[in-house]
């Protein structure tokens, strides 16, 4: 049985009906406008209508790092590293060069690791949540449900011995101190 319909975006959702610019209910973005979203296919270039509502409606095409988790090249920019204040500037063709050999060095040395070093990381992190998971799930939980159950027979033990023995004694206490007076006088 089909889920209910998939929705769309709300940066994508404006018209109430078909909208008559691009034909589809709840969008309106004139035909051939060009959005400049980041493609999952990194190729560089804005994508076009067309592209948004395949990547919208469809979550198979979407990226691999959700909204939330930007990847770490979009965090890390040229500017943020190397920046240079106000008035003082290098040559363009120097600036130009270092921005150029800084961009191509991260994004293949990322690329780099990521082919050498992903597919064994990913069998490690699985390896290591599936171990905590049959632990938690095989030997945690048990023991907490075990330890509840042995705890709730002593709890009532515990609360009968306090009742019996401590609640007369303490009530006895607080009549003999119940009748105590202070008066506190200041002398001149």
């Amino acid at each position: 049985m089909p889920g209910p319909p998939r929705q769309l975006p709300p940066e994508l959702s404006c018209c109430a009906g078909a909208c008559p610019c691009s034909g589809v209910q709840g969008v309106h973005v004139p035909p051939g406008t060009a959005l400049a979203l980041p493609s999952p296919f990194r190729s560089g270039s804005p994508l076009t209508l067309q592209q948004i509502l395949v990547l919208a409606l469809e979550p198979s095409l979407t990226p691999p790092n959700p909204p939330h988790l930007p990847l770490l090249s979009s965090q890390v920019d040229f500017e943020d590293v190397i920046a240079e204040p106000v008035g003082t500037y290098s040559f363009d063709g120097v600036w130009k060069a270092s921005y150029t050999t800084f961009t191509v060095s991260k994004y293949w040395c990322y690329r780099l690791l990521s082919a050498v070093l992903g597919i064994p990381l990913a069998v490690v992190w699985g390896f290591l949540f599936a171990l905590i998971s049959f632990c938690h799930i095989w030997a945690v939980v048990p023991c907490i449900k075990s330890y509840l159950i042995e705890i709730q027979c002593v709890s009532r033990i515990y609360s009968l011995c306090i009742h019996t023995f401590c609640d007369p004694l303490f009530e006895a206490l607080s009549k003999i101190c119940g009748n105590i007076r202070v008066a506190l006088r200041k002398e001149i």
